[in-house]
C-alpha cells in the first residue's frame, strides 16, 4: 500500500503546488490532512484541514459525487488554514472526489481526493486484552536496522550520539522488524512502541533532544529517522503474521513546539493559553480533576497548563481540534492496522472531550482497546477513569487504565520484609483488595517499571526479587506490561537523566560487542533470566486460569503471600516468600484451594512439592503451581 503517494493531481501546469492570483489574492495548497479517507465509517462527517499561505482566501466547490456532500467551510483566525467539512454517507463508494479551488478573480484549479475501501469492518478489529503481555520499547533505543546518512536533510539540527543519554541513538522501525523472532521466542504477544510520529525539534545545547517521541510535529507522518509510513505498515503486517499485536502511543494533550500549529496558530483558542497571553505551567497534580472540593485555580492549572514549555497544550474543547484528533486515531487504525492505543497524559486533556473521543472510537471499533496513562497511586482515582465506573460523574469510556498503585507497591516491597501487617507483599495484597472499585479488573494494566520510572533492578542485580515481582505481574488479574531489556537484566535509575533508564538494547547496533538478542551472546545470568521469563510467558499464552480466571488471595502468613487463579475447574496456586529468610508455611491454611491435591510441580523449577504438609520456602522463593 502506498501510504505516502501523491494524492494531489494537478490539472494545470504548475506542478505540485497550487498558486495563482497576485498580491493579496495569492494562495497555495501545501497539504491536506488526512491525505485520504475511507468509506463505510459510522461517523459520516469528514474534516479536511487544508494548509497553505492565504488558503482562507480561496473559494471551494465540491465536485458532484454520489453520497458525498459539503457541510461547511470554516475560516480560522490564521489565513493559512481552511477547514472543509464533508458528509460521507454510508452508501458512498470508494473513488475519487474532485475539489475545485478558486481565487478572487475566479480562476479555478482542481485537485483529486481519494476515498478508499476499508480492509475490514470496525467490528473485526480486536485490541489487546488480559490474554496478552505487552512489551514496551523505545524505537530510538532498541535496534538500528538501516544505515542512514545522518543528519537527514529538511530536519531541524540534530546529531546521533550514543555516548550521550539524552541525544538520539539511531534506533528505527527496521531494527525492530529484524528482531520480531526475538519477541516470539521470548513469548510476549504485543509490542507497545513509544511514539513513532515525526518529532522535528532541534537538539538543545547538544545535550537534549526529542528522541523519546512525545513532542509531535506531524500527526500523519512517521519520523523519517525511524522510517516511513509504509515501513510502519510493513512492521504491523509482519507482527500480525507472527502472532504479535502492535500498540501505538498517542498524545492528545500536547504537541511539539515546532508543530506548524504553534508556529502559526490556526485560531486563538487552538491551544490553552491564559487570557493575558502568559505561560501557564501545569502543576502535574491530577487530583483536582476529580476532587469535589477543588478550586478553579488548581483545576485550571492542571488541565490548562502546559506539560513543559516545549510542548504546547492543545485545547480539546475547540471542536475543530477534537475532530482532528479523533480522525487521526481512526486513520492510523484503518491505514496501518494497529491493535491498540496507549494514550499519554490522559487526565491532563479535557475530560469531556476525551470521553467523546473514546465513545466515538468504541462505537466504530467495539472490540478495540485503549489504555490511558493515569498516574495517581490511589485505586479509587484510577478506577474512576475506567469505562462505566459507578463513581465517575462523566463516563470516560476508557476501557483500560494503568495501575500505578501496583507499581508503587511492588517498588516499595522490593526493599522491605513482609511482616504481619503492612510491609512487603502486604502492600500487594492490600492493593488488590481494592479491586472492587474497578468496573473491570481484567482491563487494568500492571507494570513494575517503564520509561518514566527507575528500572526495577535500579543499579543492582537483585534477581530473586525481580523474579518475584514478575511472577506476580504475570499471574495476577491484570494486563501485564514488560519493559524492554528486563529479560536480560537491564538496570538503571533516573538520578541524572531519564536516558539512564532508556539505554540501548545490547546487540541492537552493528558495532555492539555484546549481543543479548541471541542465546550465544548472552551472559549466563542473562540467559538464566531470559529462559525463566520465556517459560512463564509461553505457558501463560495457553493458561485460561491466568488470562480469564477469578482470583482468591490470602492475607500474608509467615511473610508469605498466597493466591490462586481459577477458571472452569482449573486452578493455579502462587506462593511467594516475601522475606530474605527461610519460611515454613502451614498449607492447611489454604485447604479451600488445595483440597485433596497431594502434590504439585512448580512451573519454572520443575520441582515437586508435597501439598499435605508444611511447605519450606527459601528466601524470596516464588512458586507457580498448576493444580
Amino acid at each position: 500500500m502506498k501510504l505516502n503517494k501523491i494524492i494531489v493531481i494537478m490539472l494545470m501546469s504548475t506542478a505540485t503546488l497550487m498558486s495563482f492570483g497576485a498580491n493579496k489574492s495569492v494562495f497555495k495548497i501545501d497539504k491536506i490532512e488526512p491525505e485520504f479517507w475511507y468509506t463505510g465509517m459510522k461517523e459520516t462527517q469528514l474534516q479536511l484541514m487544508v494548509y497553505g499561505p492565504h488558503i482562507a482566501e480561496a473559494g471551494f466547490i465540491l465536485g458532484s459525487y454520489e453520497g458525498v456532500t459539503l457541510q461547511k467551510v470554516v475560516k480560522l483566525d490564521s489565513p493559512n488554514y481552511l477547514l472543509i467539512y464533508l458528509n460521507v454517507d454510508h452508501n458512498a463508494q470508494p473513488g475519487t472526489l474532485q475539489f475545485i479551488f478558486s481565487n478572487k478573480k475566479g480562476k479555478k484549479t482542481s485537485m483529486n481526493y481519494e476515498l478508499k475501501k476499508r480492509e475490514k469492518a470496525g467490528l473485526d478489529r480486536y485490541g489487546f486484552s488480559a490474554s496478552d503481555v505487552l512489551y514496551m520499547l523505545m524505537p530510538d533505543r532498541f535496534a538500528r536496522g538501516k544505515n542512514l546518512t545522518e543528519p537527514l536533510p529538511d530536519m531541524q539540527p540534530y546529531v546521533v550520539d550514543r555516548s550521550k543519554p539524552s541525544l538520539r541513538h539511531g534506533g528505527d522501525l527496521e531494527g525492530i522488524r529484524q528482531h520480531l523472532d526475538y519477541f516470539t521466542d521470548l513469548g510476549v504477544t504485543a509490542l507497545w512502541l513509544t511514539p513513532v510520529l515525526e518529532n522535528n525539534s532541534p537538539d538543545r545545547n547538544n545535550r537534549q533532544s526529542t528522541y523519546h517521541g512525545y513532542a509531535t510535529t506531524n500527526y500523519y507522518r512517521v519520523d523519517p529517522r525511524f522510517g516511513t509510513n509504509e515501513e510502519y505498515r510493513q512492521l504491523v503486517d509482519e507482527c500480525h503474521e507472527k502472532g504479535l499485536k502492535l500498540v501505538m502511543d498517542m498524545i492528545f494533550n500536547h504537541c511539539g513546539y515546532e508543530h506548524p500549529w504553534n508556529l502559526d496558530r490556526p485560531s486563538n483558542d487552538w491551544f490553552n493559553v491564559p487570557e493575558d497571553g502568559s505561560y501557564l505551567q501545569t502543576s502535574y497534580k491530577l487530583t483536582p480533576i476529580l476532587d469535589p472540593y477543588a478550586s478553579k485555580t488548581d483545576y485550571n492549572q492542571t488541565t490548562l497548563g502546559w506539560f513543559v514549555h516545549s510542548m504546547p497544550d492543545l485545547n480539546q474543547k475547540n471542536p475543530h481540534v477534537l475532530r482532528y484528533l479523533i480522525q487521526n486515531s481512526k486513520w492510523w487504525i484503518e491505514t496501518v492496522g494497529i491493535d491498540g492505543i496507549r494514550m499519554d497524559t490522559y487526565p491532563y486533556a479535557d475530560r469531556q472531550a476525551m470521553s467523546d473521543w473514546m465513545r466515538e472510537l468504541l462505537d466504530e471499533y467495539p472490540n478495540f482497546n485503549v489504555v490511558g496513562e493515569t498516574w495517581v497511586n490511589e485505586p479509587a482515582y484510577t478506577a474512576s477513569w475506567q469505562k462505566d465506573s459507578p463513581n465517575a460523574q462523566i463516563n470516560s469510556y476508557l476501557p483500560t487504565v494503568m495501575d500505578f498503585r501496583f507499581f508503587d507497591c511492588i517498588s516499595s516491597a522490593s526493599n522491605e520484609q513482609t511482616d504481619g501487617w503492612g510491609n512487603g507483599l502486604n502492600r500487594i495484597y492490600n492493593s488488590f483488595a481494592y479491586d472492587f472499585l474497578y468496573a473491570d479488573p481484567l482491563h487494568v494494566m500492571a507494570f513494575i517499571e517503564n520509561h518514566d520510572t527507575d528500572r526495577f533492578l535500579r543499579n543492582g542485580q537483585n534477581v530473586p526479587m525481580l523474579k518475584q515481582a514478575l511472577t506476580i505481574l504475570l499471574t495476577t488479574r491484570r494486563i501485564p506490561q514488560l519493559y524492554y531489556g528486563t529479560e536480560v537484566l537491564m538496570n538503571g535509575t533516573k538520578e541524572m537523566t531519564d536516558g539512564n533508564v532508556r539505554k540501548d538494547f545490547p546487540g541492537g547496533w552493528p558495532e555492539d560487542s555484546h549481543n543479548a538478542f541471541t542465546k550465544e551472546g548472552r551472559t549466563d545470568a542473562e540467559q538464566d533470566m531470559f529462559a525463566w521469563l520465556s517459560k512463564i510467558l509461553h505457558w501463560r499464552q495457553n493458561c485460561d486460569a491466568i488470562t480469564k480466571g477469578t482470583m482468591i488471595h490470602f492475607c500474608p502468613v509467615n511473610g508469605c503471600y498466597v493466591y490462586a487463579r481459577q477458571y472452569e475447574g482449573k486452578t493455579v496456586l502462587i506462593i511467594l516468600n516475601g522475606t530474605d529468610k527461610e519460611q515454613t508455611l502451614p498449607l492447611k491454611h489454604y485447604a479451600e484451594i488445595i483440597g485433596s491435591k497431594s502434590n504439585a510441580m512448580d512451573l519454572t523449577s520443575q520441582k515437586n512439592f508435597d501439598l499435605q504438609n508444611n511447605l519450606k520456602l527459601s528466601p524470596r522463593e516464588s512458586l507457580i503451581l498448576p493444580l
